[in-house]
């Protein structure tokens, strides 16, 4: 194994030993089978069973079967010349032949029973992984935010998860049929496009957690992820820079999955971001500091009457010429004054669904201390 193996001997001297009790372990095995050829054999996971317990874990399969192969080796060279005569020399060909067979199914059960233990192993990381995001900073009383964020990192870098790259959050309702294997449809289509996935089923709730690696395109392959997620919306939250903000994504997401019921015919998936008036309308305050600062304080800044005359246009139904005469201003100048509204926010006031988000925008900041719009225009 030494001469034949050059990673055999960079070994540690127990690792070593334990092939070693190995391999005698099965010439024992060999030997007393030999003198009872008619019952079954004997070695199944007993002698890797005595091994060191870090070893099956240390060597790779391939390794192990390039062991079983210069053990078997030796043994079809050492012990057929052995032979009284060519009766005895059939029986010790055949004998090594149908106990290397054993060998390799006993080394194949092990590494088997090891892959099933350290998936079980992994499955229960992966959950505490997505249950700590879903919960936030906050849910562990008595750790400081500092250890909260070791701990998850820690935890993420044993799924081989890369807790600096970039991450989105999506939620949505899990298949009723086939979960298994769409979840590994899922994890194989992440590996392909480059991305990373942490996947975690909350009763009647699917959470992914999707990385964003630098070379990706914008936004990820969220198209794919949709495919994993039965009927209903599925949300996707907004972009965060590395796992210990990854909270801020999931938070937002969630809100969105609760308030997406209505807005029945949103896309799929929808942005968090895309819900901020039914998520208003749901009590979200984050909701309402988003609305505020992307549709209203932006109008408050640039001053002049754009936001008095943004919330008359929207009090009056969208009736340009109504406007024009409550403010006594010509109609060009509402056009003119809209056209800047939709310059600063983005969002077109004669659109229906744009007129929606800015008049929750409005009526947000309305309700907030010492906030009416109507005022500050």
């Amino acid at each position: 194994m030494e001469q034949g193996l050059p990673w055999f001997a960079r070994l540690p001297a127990h690792m070593r030993a334990g092939v070693q009790l190995v391999t005698q372990t099965g010439v024992a095995n060999f030997v007393a089978w030999l003198g009872h050829r008619g019952e079954r054999v004997r070695l199944t996971a007993e002698a890797f069973r005595i091994a060191p317990r870090d070893l099956a874990r240390r060597l790779t399969l391939s390794q192990t079967v390039d062991l079983v192969r210069i053990a078997t080796q030796v043994f079809e060279q050492q012990l057929p010349p052995l032979a009284a005569d060519a009766a005895e020399h059939r029986a010790l060909v055949e004998g090594v032949l149908r106990f290397g067979r054993e060998i390799a199914f006993s080394a194949a059960t092990v590494y088997a029973g090891e892959a099933e233990t350290r998936g079980a192993w992994d499955a229960r990381v992966e959950a505490l992984v997505v249950d700590a995001v879903v919960r936030g900073p906050g849910a562990e009383p008595g750790s400081t935010a500092r250890s909260r964020a070791d701990g998850l990192v820690s935890r993420a870098s044993a799924l081989g998860w890369d807790p600096t790259e970039p991450l989105r959050v999506v939620v949505g309702t899990p298949a009723p049929e086939a979960r298994e294997e769409l979840l590994s449809e899922l994890r194989r289509e992440a590996d392909r496009s480059g991305q990373s996935v942490l996947i975690g089923v909350q009763g009647n709730r699917l959470v992914v957690l999707l990385s964003e690696p630098p070379g990706l395109d914008t936004g990820g392959d969220i198209g794919t992820v949709v495919e994993a997620f039965g009927p209903g919306p599925v949300v996707v939250g907004p972009r965060a820079e590395d796992l210990t903000t990854a909270h801020v994504s999931a938070r937002d997401a969630l809100a969105g999955l609760r308030a997406a019921p209505a807005r029945p015919g949103a896309p799929r998936p929808v942005a968090a971001d895309d819900l901020l008036p039914e998520r208003a309308l749901a009590g979200d305050p984050v909701a309402h500091r988003k609305l505020v600062t992307t549709c209203v304080d932006p109008l408050t800044v640039a001053g002049g009457e754009l936001l008095t005359t943004l919330a008359a246009f929207l009090d009056g139904g969208g009736a340009l010429e109504a406007c024009a005469r409550a403010l006594f201003v010509h109609p060009n100048t509402v056009r003119y004054r809209l056209r800047r509204v939709s310059d600063l926010t983005g969002l077109q006031p004669t659109d229906p669904r744009d007129a929606l988000v800015l008049r929750i925008a409005v009526l947000v900041a309305r309700l907030g201390p010492g906030r009416d719009p109507a005022d500050a225009g």
